[in-house]
C-alpha cells in the first residue's frame, strides 16, 4: 500500500494490465513478434519495446543514445520522436530478449510501487524533458498499459478486460479530453450540448457543453436539448478516440440522433491521443 491512497488506483490498474500483456507476448514465437497492431507504425515488438522503455524512464534509467532511421512515415512529432527512440533500439531483439526484459522491468518497477511514499504532487520526469506531478505519471502509464494491451488483445483475437481497472482509468482520461473535440475540433456552436451515451461492458453518458465564450466542459448531468445525441459501444469509443480505426470503417456501430453533421464532425475528430 502507497503512503497515499490516491495513487493506489493507479498502482494497481497499471498492475493489472501489465501483467496481462506479460501473460499475452510470454507464449509467442518469433514471427509473432512482428505483427502489425491497431497502433499506427507499431507491431507487437514496437508496443512492448515502448512499454518496456516509458517504465524504464519512470525508474529513472538512462535514455538510450540512439539515432532513429529517417524512413519511419509514422514519425511526424518531436513527441513521437522522443517515443519513438525506446522502440526503435530494441526492433532487432529477439524473443526471449523482449520478453526477459519485460519481466525484469515489471519486477522493477512493481518493487518501486510498493515502496513509494512520495507525496502525488511531487514533480517527476516527463517526456521531452518536462515535469509531471507523481499523480499524473500514474495515471498515465496506467491509462496507456491498458490502451496496449487492449492493441494486443486485437491483434491476437483475445478480447477483455473492457471493464479492468485500467478501463475505468482510460473512461476518465478520455471523457477529459472532449471539450476539445466538440468545442475546438468539431467547431459546436455556443451555448450549445452533445450528449455520449456509451454501451457495453462500460457504461456512462457525458454531456458537452459549450459556453456563450466557446469553451467546453464535460459533466454527467443529461441535457434536455442537446443539439446532438451520439451512442456508441465502449470498445468502438476508445478505438476511435485513441486514434485506432477512422469513423468511417466503425460507422455502423455509432447512431446519431440531431444534429448529423456536427456528429460526424465530431466523430471524425475524435481522437485524443497524440
Amino acid at each position: 500500500m502507497t503512503v497515499h491512497p490516491s495513487l493506489q488506483t493507479y498502482a494497481d490498474a497499471w498492475t493489472h494490465s501489465i501483467e496481462a500483456i506479460s501473460e499475452l507476448v510470454t507464449p509467442l514465437v518469433e514471427g509473432e513478434w512482428n505483427r502489425r497492431t491497431p497502433c499506427p507504425g507499431w507491431s507487437v515488438r514496437d508496443i512492448v519495446s515502448h512499454i518496456i522503455g516509458m517504465e524504464c524512464e519512470m525508474l529513472g534509467d538512462p535514455r538510450p543514445i540512439h539515432t532513429l532511421p529517417r524512413d519511419l512515415y509514422h514519425v511526424t512529432s518531436e513527441f513521437a520522436r522522443y517515443m519513438e527512440m525506446q522502440v526503435d533500439v530494441r526492433r532487432h531483439h529477439t524473443a526471449p530478449e523482449m520478453t526477459s526484459e519485460l519481466e525484469y522491468t515489471i519486477i522493477r518497477r512493481a518493487r518501486q510501487l510498493r515502496n513509494e511514499n512520495r507525496a502525488p504532487d511531487t514533480m517527476v520526469r516527463a517526456p521531452l524533458g518536462a515535469e509531471q506531478t507523481l499523480e499524473l505519471a500514474l495515471r498515465m502509464r496506467a491509462f496507456d498499459t491498458w490502451v496496449h494491451e487492449q492493441d494486443l488483445r486485437a491483434t491476437f483475437g483475445v478480447p477483455g478486460n473492457l471493464d479492468s481497472p485500467g478501463a475505468h482509468v482510460a473512461r476518465d482520461v478520455l471523457v477529459h479530453g472532449l471539450p476539445k473535440v466538440v468545442a475546438k475540433n468539431a467547431g459546436a456552436p455556443v451555448n450549445s450540448a452533445v450528449v455520449f451515451d456509451v454501451h457495453g461492458p462500460l457504461e456512462f453518458m457525458r454531456t458537452v457543453r459549450v459556453d456563450g465564450e466557446g469553451r467546453g466542459s464535460v459533466d454527467g448531468t443529461p441535457s434536455l436539448g442537446p443539439l446532438a445525441t451520439i451512442a456508441l459501444d465502449w470498445e468502438t469509443y476508445l478505438r476511435l478516440a485513441c486514434g485506432r480505426v477512422r469513423y468511417e470503417t466503425v460507422a455502423d456501430r455509432v447512431k446519431v440522433e440531431g444534429d448529423r453533421d456536427l456528429a460526424d464532425a465530431i466523430l471524425r475528430n475524435f481522437a485524443v491521443t497524440p
